[in-house]
């Protein structure tokens, strides 16, 4: 099925009657740019400059749509204006073809058509000067140039500037989108942040406070009941400080610091302390120098994290915490008590295990968790450099 012509654009068809109309207008009037005595004219029918005015409008609606075809036809047609009487019309409505023919054309004919009307613009002055000898003949030449290379030119340097304004327009779009990305990828990686830290910070107290209520319940002895309540209490009130901590973090809208009061690695006695007053059996094995701040909280959440699973999930026996500086890295390994089978003391949302991997990613470094000669073991490796994770 053939592809059908798209219509022409409504400026072209106002062109072509406004053409059509002041052109019929002129030869009405008797204005002619040749008199019938010109040694040029061989057609000397008055109606005779009405063809390639005619022929020229028409093809002023293919400007756009087909401007080679526009631009060769309206050629034929000023051609045959040159053997007769002539309108000014035809000629203006020419050079509009050849602007158009550069300007909408393809970017070939656009590279060409101004070298053509250029050398045509030379040759047409100085070859008929060389020839007849004189120098008015160079004026053929000026004529050449004012109707074909200047509309070409000009619409060279109008379509250099439309083009550049265009990638200009693409790349801020390109640029606009990237910085969405950017945002958006932001966003993503702070709501994470703080969805690992919230999960840290409270998991491991509401934790035990499910354990001990539990007990509180079904045990009926007011003296486990008492302490049951009192490790609530205790794990109550930490809990809504760090969160109060985690608000004000959220209320200050900066979001480029790590939560007020930040553990560190210090603090892993005070937490081993509060996973014994919570019924686990710890020893903490830490041998390290100072690290980085990154890797400090790092190493303190996955050690907070793997606390917290091992009070809903360990069963009975010691849980050992081992920190190690091996080779440039921070060694944290959590081992646990471990029998397949056995039910949570708590629940839990299966977002600790993400949680403590997405830690380790972050520096670089590597995580694992799972059964190791029947225990549990939490094994992480974070880097202590500075250079950018892998």
């Amino acid at each position: 099925m053939p592809l059908a012509l798209p219509l022409p654009h409504r400026d072209d068809l106002r062109i072509t009657v406004g053409g059509l109309l002041g052109g019929v207008l002129l030869w009405v009037l008797g204005i002619h740019p040749r008199a019938a005595s010109d040694h040029l004219v061989l057609w000397q029918a008055p109606w005779a400059p009405l063809v390639p005015l005619v022929m020229t409008a028409a093809c002023e609606p293919l400007r756009r749509i087909r401007p080679r075809v526009g631009l060769l036809a309206g050629t034929v047609a000023l051609t045959l204006d040159t053997v007769t009487l002539g309108s000014v019309v035809t000629v203006v409505l020419y050079t509009d073809l050849v602007y158009a023919a550069v300007l909408y054309g393809s970017p070939a004919a656009a590279r060409r058509i101004p070298w053509i009307t250029g050398m045509l613009t030379v040759l047409g002055g100085v070859v008929p000067a060389a020839l007849w000898r004189d120098p008015q003949a160079l004026l053929i030449g000026v004529g050449v140039g004012v109707v074909a290379f200047a509309p070409a030119s000009t619409a060279w340097v109008v379509r250099n500037h439309r083009d550049a304004a265009e990638t200009a327009r693409l790349r801020a779009e390109q640029t606009a989108l990237l910085a969405e990305m950017d945002r958006t990828q932001a966003v993503t990686a702070e709501r994470a942040r703080f969805a690992r830290e919230l999960h840290d910070m409270v998991a491991n107290h509401l934790s035990a406070i499910a354990i001990h209520s539990t007990a509180a319940l079904s045990l009926d002895d007011p003296k486990t009941s008492m302490d049951a309540l009192a490790v609530i209490r205790e794990n109550s009130v930490e809990g809504l400080a760090e969160m109060r901590r985690l608000i004000g973090i959220l209320r200050d809208g900066s979001g480029d610091r790590e939560p007020a009061a930040s553990p560190t690695l210090d603090g892993l006695g005070a937490l081993v302390e509060g996973a014994r007053s919570n019924g686990l059996e710890v020893t903490l094995d830490a041998g390290h120098d100072s690290v980085p701040v990154p890797v400090e909280l790092a190493a303190y959440r996955i050690v907070q994290e793997s606390l917290t699973n091992a009070l809903k999930h360990a069963a009975k026996g010691r849980v050992h915490v081992a920190l190690r500086q091996e080779d440039g890295t921070l060694q944290v390994r959590v081992t646990s008590p471990y029998r397949p089978g056995d039910s949570p003391r708590a629940p839990g949302s299966g977002a600790g295990l993400t949680g403590m991997r997405e830690r380790a990613a972050l520096l670089g470094g590597s995580f694992e968790a799972g059964p190791e000669g029947g225990r549990w073991a939490v094994r992480a490796a974070l880097p202590l450099t500075e250079g950018d994770p892998a």
